[in-house]
């Protein structure tokens, strides 16, 4: 059973895996969460709601689509390991229509299924077991970031083929759109933003995660190879960002006039 390290909380066991309707949805970013461990999702479910969220369950990945669908909420807490509809696909299927950042939560012990995720769309992820002060630092650093790009007081940036679109988070490569979740547009768009500059992991950590929030390293190089996939094909743009050992990143084409 997957578990949490950080929080004892007194819960009556009758509490039960059903829909909560806010008093008032306006007051605080809406969050569904996924999970159809019990205990844990009654567990998340607290203390989300102790800092001030408004929260929805569902117990499977088909709930899950469609509770999403008809709420709309500002973020999804999403387990990878789900009856009817896996995490996995619940990503792809949230991604044809749905821009809400996704936190992903696994117990799973193997890179390629945290990649699969990040490449259907999810945006970040937290291993179980997890201290729950983790978790709320990572939902808050989503929410904030959630839209932001437009603060630069510029909307698109140019690169070569490299278009990027900051109001939209779109992002296009010789005419053909990137399905970029949201974290790593913002990756992408840190690196873009100054071409040619190396930055270390932990630069970029503060960049796109914020500086509030504790995140493994190689947290970094799961996203850039994720970026680096989408950008494979013709022309292979895949070579534009660069690994410089020992250091960290850099993008190695050259921005032309933004809009």
């Amino acid at each position: 059973m997957a578990s949490i390290t950080d929080s004892r909380v007194d819960i009556d066991s009758r509490d039960s895996l059903r829909s909560i309707t806010p008093e008032d949805p306006e007051q605080a970013p809406s969050i569904l969460l996924v999970e159809d461990d019990e205990t844990l999702a009654i567990t998340v479910r607290y203390n989300l709601q102790r800092h001030g969220f408004p929260v929805t369950l569902a117990e499977d990945g088909l709930q899950g689509v469609r509770t999403a669908r008809f709420q709309k909420p500002s973020l999804i807490v999403l387990d990878l390991m789900l009856p009817k509809i896996d995490g996995i696909e619940v990503c792809r299927l949230l991604r044809t229509w749905s821009s809400a950042p996704i936190l992903v939560l696994t117990a799973l012990d193997d890179e390629r299924k945290v990649i699969e995720a990040f490449e259907a769309g999810a945006d970040d992820y937290v291993t179980k077991p997890f201290r729950m002060s983790e978790l709320i630092a990572r939902v808050r650093a989503l929410l904030r970031r959630t839209g932001d790009g437009q603060a630069h007081g510029v909307e698109v940036l140019v690169a070569g083929d490299l278009v990027l679109d900051l109001r939209a988070f779109r992002a296009t490569f010789a005419g053909r759109e990137l399905r970029l979740p949201p974290k790593e547009f913002r990756l992408l768009t840190a690196l873009v933003r100054q071409p040619h500059m190396v930055f270390t992991r932990l630069e970029l950590i503060r960049l796109v995660w914020g500086e509030d929030v504790v995140v493994d390293p190689r947290n970094v190089d799961v996203h850039i190879r994720s970026i680096r996939s989408q950008l494979e094909g013709y022309p292979d743009g895949s070579q534009l960002i660069q690994t410089v050992h020992g250091v960290g990143y850099r993008f190695a084409g050259q921005l032309g006039p933004s809009t």
